[in-house]
């Protein structure tokens, strides 16, 4: 790329390493500087804004950044500028599914932006041990859940962390000890397997960290959040149960706190768009089209339409409602089959 575009990009890395330190008018400004970048050198994105017809980049606001929808990365390289990914994160879905890859250019950022993320909201990572029960995730390649879960099971101190398929009765021991040596615990876990392993080892551990993430991945029937918790909190004894919000197309993540309600951090902005006008917000406590800002996401697209419903509120968090089924996506995306992406 040119000298430009490569100037361009270390400023924004700068701004982006003192993110927390902003005021809210260098905040916004950076959205701006980001959204200009990537409406510039990435040509998927760039594209998507000409075919909404979306062309005065310089009497733009933050409110008004248009949003890419998140099925333009199972069809395209979405990336800002060329060159070849240190890393391809992919998403599940099924075997005659067209699975979404995000081309990563430098995996340490990403990985970075976990632990950043996770320390705003938790303990240091390095003070915890990681257990992670991630079966699906930890048999195929690709998966940015296994990247983060892996770093942080690196980066603690407790040599006891790992990995655990369906090793059950190693994984029972294992809190145990945890447990019996009052070392601080995260049990990082896919929905279902979680509620499997609880349902033939259920025990008592006080000051575990239960972190739910994934769903049930069509193994059972879905729950609600709060069903979720309130069945892991009776399995495992503890109340200090979490879930966890990210997907392929993002390098951040969310925590929930309260329940089934999400925590905003500065990586991560989050608006509701109208269900039946992806382009006009939604009023606050409504539900609506979730639409993600991912900040760390300097490389692809940081500005992420979804097709997940959620409710946002005053104080910034926010609650998943679910997915947006097949009868409502047709009637509100129509205006996006020019990018050729539906």
């Amino acid at each position: 790329m040119t000298f430009e575009f490569e100037q361009n990009r270390e400023y924004l890395f700068q701004q982006y390493n003192h993110i927390p330190c902003m005021s809210n008018i260098e905040y916004q400004q950076f959205i701006l500087d980001l959204f200009r970048f990537q409406h510039k050198y990435n040509p998927i994105y760039g594209e998507f804004c000409t075919n909404i017809g979306f062309f005065d980049v310089n009497n733009v606001t933050p409110d008004t950044i248009p949003y890419l929808p998140i099925s333009a990365f199972k069809h395209h390289e979405v990336k800002t500028g060329l060159y070849d990914a240190e890393k391809i994160f992919t998403s599940s879905g099924t075997t005659s599914a067209q699975p979404s890859c995000h081309h990563v250019r430098d995996i340490r950022h990403y990985l970075s932006n976990t632990e950043k993320i996770w320390n705003i909201h938790f303990n240091q990572v390095e003070s915890y041990c990681f257990l992670a029960l991630l079966p699906g995730y930890l048999e195929r390649t690709g998966s940015s859940l296994i990247s983060m879960a892996e770093y942080f099971i690196t980066k603690s101190k407790y040599p006891e962390s790992g990995f655990y398929l369906r090793e059950y009765d190693r994984l029972y021991a294992s809190l145990l000890h945890c447990k019996t040596n009052n070392i601080p615990t995260v049990l990082i876990g896919v929905s279902h397997a979680l509620i499997d392993f609880g349902e033939s080892h259920p025990m008592h551990f006080n000051d575990l960290i239960i972190i739910e993430t994934g769903g049930m991945k069509g193994t059972r029937k879905e729950i609600t959040k709060a069903a979720l918790h309130s069945i892991i909190t009776q399995h495992f004894g503890t109340t200090n149960v979490y879930s966890e919000y990210g997907m392929t197309e993002l390098l951040s993540q969310a925590y929930t706190f309260q329940n089934t309600k999400f925590r905003p951090n500065p990586y991560l902005n989050l608006t509701i768009k109208q269900l039946n006008d992806p382009l006009t917000d939604e009023k606050l406590s409504k539900p609506g089209i979730i639409c993600i800002g991912d900040l760390a996401n300097i490389d692809s697209c940081a500005f992420i339409q979804t097709e997940d419903m959620g409710i946002k509120y005053a104080d910034g968090s926010f609650e998943i409602s679910g997915r947006i089924d097949a009868a409502e996506w047709r009637g509100c995306n129509l205006l996006l089959q020019e990018l050729g992406i539906h």
